[in-house]
């Protein structure tokens, strides 16, 4: 496993998170304990979670989990989040003060711990002054309560916006971003990556494997069956079956993926994470796992080494085409990519 800087703090983390959103849904208690046993002995040290994954219930797993390994909550960091609904009450979701300051308390009790090592927003809320928010995130890093803060889902103007009044006002930074980000989901960077590059702060990405598309789950022109995300709901939100299957993009970046697996004898699975661990401003992958042996084979990724020639070929064949202002020029079609170096 390989350890970097979580975003611009000074603060360690594996190379590859644990997200716990299968927890209490798609794993067990049970199940979801060994996936943590599984994931620390192979070396991660950097799990994720966040207070609506199963209405708590996530949260309080991995609170009962650290608690029965009393050793192991100085060697991991904890991140969770809020923003979205926890009740029926007009204050039970956004990132108020009123509403973060309840939030924030009852993750740490179903948690078990003291202080969340890195809270983050959710998604942006478009009721709340962002004045408002930082200003509870500063105070609660000042009490204690949390040592960093990122966000999630949020644009890059957004973003930028926070950085720079939590400098003006002397607030604590923020240090991290997840978005959904992977090799058939690459438009984070237009505006969102350069946002982050600009004020040094890591990406965190989520859905690294596009609900199993990218592990070359699925057939083209076989709608999916069995246990799997889409063989459950194939038209599950942004990985909906019909329409990516209907884009030549989508099987020109898995066919590029099961050659390069081959030519390694590995899971397309560990190319596509190896892929996108090796992206600039990245700090961490988010891996999902429903079982022991889903969490194996991503966790075998961090000790895959891809050649600059196959970033390349993977670069290539992703890229996002952008054909309007002010990415492309009317009448052509423009491939972005992130500037050398950057």
């Amino acid at each position: 496993m390989h350890y970097r800087k979580l975003g611009n703090s000074g603060t360690i983390v594996s190379a590859y998170a644990l997200g716990a959103m299968t927890f209490g849904m798609e794993a067990d208690e049970a199940t979801s304990h060994k996936i943590l046993d599984d994931y620390t002995a192979g070396g991660g040290n950097f799990i994720d979670t966040a207070d609506v994954y199963s209405r708590g219930i996530s949260e309080e797993i991995i609170g009962r989990w650290l608690a029965a390994r009393p050793e192991v909550r100085d060697q991991v960091v904890i991140a969770t989040k809020a923003r979205f609904p926890m009740g029926d009450g007009p204050n039970d979701f956004g990132t108020s003060r009123f509403h973060l300051g309840r939030a924030l308390d009852a993750s740490l009790k179903r948690l078990g711990i003291e202080q969340v090592d890195l809270y983050q927003m959710h998604a942006w809320d478009r009721l709340t002054p962002l004045e408002e928010t930082l200003r509870f995130l500063d105070d609660a890093v000042s009490a204690g309560k949390i040592a960093y803060y990122g966000f999630s889902n949020f644009l890059g103007w957004q973003v930028t916006k926070a950085v720079h009044l939590a400098k003006a006002n002397s607030w604590a930074a923020p240090v991290t971003l997840q978005p959904q980000y992977n090799l058939l989901v690459r438009g984070i960077e237009s505006e969102i990556v350069p946002a982050c590059q600009d004020a040094d702060i890591g990406l965190l990405p989520w859905s690294p494997l596009a609900g199993g598309w990218l592990a070359a789950k699925y057939e083209r022109d076989t709608e999916p069956t069995g246990a799997t995300r889409l063989g459950e709901n194939p038209k599950r939100g942004m990985e909906a079956y019909e329409a990516r299957n209907a884009q030549e993009r989508t099987w020109q970046i898995i066919d590029t993926v099961k050659a390069i697996a081959a030519d390694h004898g590995v899971s397309a699975a560990q190319v596509s994470l190896a892929w996108l661990a090796a992206q600039p401003a990245v700090t961490s992958v988010i891996l999902g796992a429903r079982n022991q042996e889903q969490l194996a084979d991503n966790l075998a990724a961090a000790s895959l080494e891809l050649s600059a020639d196959e970033i390349e070929k993977l670069t290539t064949v992703s890229a996002p085409v952008l054909a309007e202002y002010p990415y492309g020029t009317a009448g052509e079609r423009q491939r972005f990519r992130p500037m050398p170096g950057s």
